[in-house]
């Protein structure tokens, strides 16, 4: 029975974070194709930073990036619960910070403008820049973007299990040791920086290559034997999916340390970023009204 629970809890936590991974990839591509439209768009002629919507979208940026404090100052002050969860404000966190950034590049026209215009502007692209990155990486450290944190002790026992259950391929020997090869070929050193997608690029490749040699090993043995010729897709698509399934799990391990040492300078320049973008923006708004 409780064997029946884990699985149904692991199904829904699965289907829990493909949601969460369909619903962001819908977002960023809606912010793509608006920054698109702003760039290939003459919004200036419909939109003016001084008055109407224009003003107004300013406003309204501005404001939204302001929100985006209130999230450290929830997870880090326990008084602040009667606001909400830290994971709502985690959600909050990050919608706030796309489309904050882009009232305001429509504000601006998707144009520089005067100095203290230019460099609230550069100041706001570059923190939200960070937070594409932040978010990247925090994906990277945790089982989806609202779930708890993961541990490499977590990914290596979940790695070591799939080795343990090779499947349809102990019928194709010679393919083990290239799927151990590509492992620790994922696994490889590189600089800090470039780890965790040079890992995620060494898994796909390594995965299109070894499901070539799979496909090839299983029509040749299919021709020696009635029964594997019969079951030659259903076979073909089990040990694919256990090389991907695999190959995938030393990827995460591979760039789990990587990802995490990154979060923590990410974290350290962030916060300081935001700080001085709230300092430009306060004075590029006095100075809008003022002067």
């Amino acid at each position: 029975m409780a064997a029946a629970v884990e699985v149904v809890r692991a199904n829904l936590a699965g289907e829990s974070n493909r949601a969460q991974s369909r619903s962001s990839r819908i977002g960023l591509w809606l912010t793509a194709l608006a920054i698109a439209v702003g760039f290939a768009v003459p919004i200036e002629q419909y939109i003016s930073p001084q008055f109407g919507l224009g003003y107004w979208l300013g406003i309204v940026g501005g404001s939204l990036m302001l929100v985006l404090v209130v999230y450290p100052m929830r997870k880090r002050m326990p008084s602040l619960a009667v606001l909400g969860s830290v994971q709502l404000w985690f959600q909050i966190h990050m919608v706030f910070g796309i489309i904050g950034p882009l009232a305001v590049l429509y504000h601006a026209n998707f144009r520089l403008g005067a100095t203290n215009s230019n460099v609230a502007l550069i100041c706001m692209l570059l923190v939200a820049g960070s937070g594409v990155v932040g978010r990247y990486l925090y994906a990277r450290i945790h089982n989806g973007l609202y779930g708890k944190k993961t541990t490499v002790q977590e990914l290596a026992a979940d790695a070591e299990k799939l080795r343990k259950h090779s499947g349809a391929l102990r019928l194709l020997p010679g393919l083990m040791l290239e799927v151990e090869q590509a492992e620790r070929h994922i696994g490889r050193p590189a600089p800090l920086v470039i780890r965790p997608f040079l890992a995620a690029l060494r898994e796909q490749r390594a995965t299109r290559r070894i499901s070539r040699l799979v496909r090839n090993a299983v029509a040749m043995a299919s021709t020696r034997s009635s029964t594997l010729s019969r079951e030659r897709e259903r076979f073909t698509q089990a040990a694919t999916a256990y090389i991907s399934a695999r190959l995938k799990a030393a990827r995460r391990v591979a760039e789990f340390q990587a990802s995490e040492r990154l979060f923590v300078v990410w974290h350290v320049l962030h916060m300081p970023l935001f700080v001085v973008l709230v300092i430009v923006g306060v004075v590029h708004v006095i100075a809008v009204h003022v002067y």
